[in-house]
C-alpha cells in the first residue's frame, strides 16, 4: 500500500511540474513573439509607406495596409537601372571582399593575443584598446588616405578603412581564450606551426565565432556610405548607399529651391520614395541573417562572458 501511494505521489509530483514546465514554455514564447512583432512592426510600416501615395503618407501617417497603393516612389527609385546595378555591384563586391578579409584580420589577432605563450600580448593589446580612446583626427586621416595612401578613386577606399575592428578583434580574442590550450600544445608537440594550428585546428572549432564577426563586417561594408563620399568621385563607382542617399539628396535640394524661388514644385514622393529606398538597401542583407543566426547567438555570448 504504501509503495503505492509513493508511486500514485510520484505520478501527480510528475504532473505537476511537467504542467507548470508547460506554463513557462508558453509564457516565454507569448513574451518572445511579441518582442520579435514589435521589432518586425517598423519595417512592415516602412514596406507599407513605400507602396502607399505620397500625399497620403503626408496627410494619414503612416498606415496598416497600403491606401492609394502606388509603385511610383519604386519607378523613381530605380529609374537609372544601369546606375544601379552597378551600385549593387559596387556593394556586394565591396562586402564580400571587406567581410572576408576583415574576419581573416580579427580571428588572427585574436588568436596570436589569446596565445598565453606569446610575450608581448598584453602591450599589443593595449595599444589596440588605445585607439579605441584617441584618434588622429579627421583632417590627418584624410591626408593619409588621399595623398600617402591614393585611397581617392579607387575601390581600396572602401574596403581598407572598415577592415579592421578593434571590437572584432576583442570578441575573437575571448572567444579563443576559451578553446583549451591543450589542443594547441598537443600540436605544437607534433611539429605544427602556428599558421597550420590557426587553420586546421582553431578556425574548425570557432564557427560561430566567424558567423558573428562575419555579420558584423557585412552590415558594417553594406551600410557604409561615409567612405564612398570621401575618397570616391567617380559617379560608376559609388555603391548603393552613397547613390540613393544622394539622389534623394539632390530631389530634395529641388524642392526647397523650387519653393523659394516661387516655382510650382513637381511632384516627387520624398517620403514614400524614402520608404523604397530603405526597402532596396536594407533587405538583400537581411535575407543574411537566417543563415548564420544558429551560429550568430552562441559566438556573441561566449565572446561577450570569456575573460
Amino acid at each position: 500500500m504504501a509503495a503505492k501511494s509513493e508511486t500514485v505521489t510520484y505520478t501527480r509530483h510528475r504532473r505537476k511540474l511537467a504542467g507548470d514546465v508547460i506554463a513557462v514554455n508558453t509564457v516565454g514564447y507569448i513574451v518572445v513573439g511579441l518582442f520579435a512583432l514589435f521589432c518586425l512592426i517598423p519595417f512592415y510600416l516602412i514596406v507599407v509607406a513605400s507602396f502607399t501615395d505620397n500625399g497620403e503618407l503626408i496627410r494619414t501617417g503612416y498606415p496598416l495596409f497600403p491606401r492609394s497603393f502606388t509603385l511610383e516612389a519604386y519607378h523613381l527609385s530605380i529609374k537609372n537601372p544601369e546606375r544601379i546595378l552597378k551600385a549593387y555591384g559596387t556593394t556586394i563586391g565591396v562586402t564580400i571582399v571587406g567581410t572576408f578579409l576583415a574576419v581573416v584580420l580579427s580571428t588572427m589577432t585574436g588568436y596570436v593575443l589569446s596565445r598565453k605563450d606569446f610575450p608581448w600580448r598584453n602591450g599589443f593589446a593595449f595599444f589596440f584598446f588605445f585607439t579605441t580612446l584617441f584618434s588622429g583626427g579627421l583632417v590627418p586621416w584624410y591626408i593619409l588616405c588621399t595623398q600617402y595612401l591614393k585611397f581617392k578613386n579607387s575601390y581600396a577606399g572602401l574596403v581598407l578603412p572598415l577592415m579592421f575592428s578593434v571590437w572584432n578583434m576583442i570578441i575573437a580574442k575571448s572567444f579563443m581564450n576559451g578553446i583549451p590550450a591543450a589542443i594547441t600544445e598537443s600540436a605544437k608537440i607534433d611539429g605544427a606551426n602556428d599558421f597550420t594550428i590557426y587553420l586546421k585546428l582553431i578556425l574548425p572549432l570557432s564557427k560561430p565565432l566567424i558567423a558573428t564577426l562575419g555579420l558584423f563586417s557585412a552590415l558594417a561594408y553594406w551600410n557604409d556610405w561615409y567612405n564612398c563620399m570621401l575618397f570616391i568621385g567617380k559617379d560608376d563607382m559609388n555603391n548603393l548607399q552613397y547613390y540613393l542617399q544622394s539622389m534623394l539628396s539632390s530631389a530634395e535640394k529641388m524642392r526647397i529651391a523650387a519653393e523659394k524661388s516661387g516655382l510650382p514644385i513637381t511632384n516627387v514622393p520624398l517620403e514614400s520614395m524614402k520608404m523604397a529606398m530603405t526597402v532596396i538597401a536594407t533587405g538583400p542583407i537581411i535575407l543574411l541573417y537566417p543563415f548564420v543566426q544558429r551560429y550568430f547567438v552562441k559566438g556573441l555570448t561566449i565572446g561577450a562572458v570569456k575573460g
